[in-house]
């Protein structure tokens, strides 16, 4: 992603997240923040289809422990393999940028919602699992899960 794909990465933000506000400022302060945080967008026709964020979590270290920050894809395009190619086509540029930092991912962390549909998802790309469940943490039970010694 870069600053002239922030309107419209915003747009569908909004739309993913409404609980969330200020989706221009939450994008542009993620984009800002590389390589702490990495973050991609698909595109078909010219038109942003979705983003990925990834964040490296608790410092820049020799092992990565990389967390699946956000993912949106916009509704009329969901269930259609987006969330999934963004996943799978940005990892490997991930690896290339902590290659740069002398790192290599070891673990992914995704949380989210327990009754979200997005599991299932993050279980086939990432082989993540829920290993927690905190109450009541966000909007509702919100499901951790891991993907432990991923290789891309």
């Amino acid at each position: 992603m870069e600053k002239m794909d922030l309107n419209e990465a915003s747009k569908i933000h909004e739309e993913a997240f409404p609980r969330q506000c200020l989706s221009y400022q939450w994008l542009e302060s993620s984009l800002n923040a590389f390589p702490r945080l990495l973050s991609f967008i698909a595109i078909d026709q010219n038109s942003i289809l979705g983003f990925i964020i990834w964040a490296q979590k608790s410092g820049f270290r020799p092992e990565t422990i990389l967390d699946l920050d956000q993912i949106a894809v916009k509704p009329e395009f969901q269930s259609k393999g987006i969330g999934r190619t963004l996943i799978e086509n940005s990892l490997p540029l991930v690896k290339i940028q902590l290659a740069k930092q002398n790192s290599i991912l070891k673990h992914i962390t995704v949380n989210t919602r327990l009754d979200n549909f997005s599991q299932e998802l993050y279980r086939k790309a990432l082989k993540a699992e829920v290993e927690a469940v905190i109450k009541d943490l966000y909007s509702a039970d919100e499901a951790f899960m891991i993907a432990r010694n991923v290789s891309v």
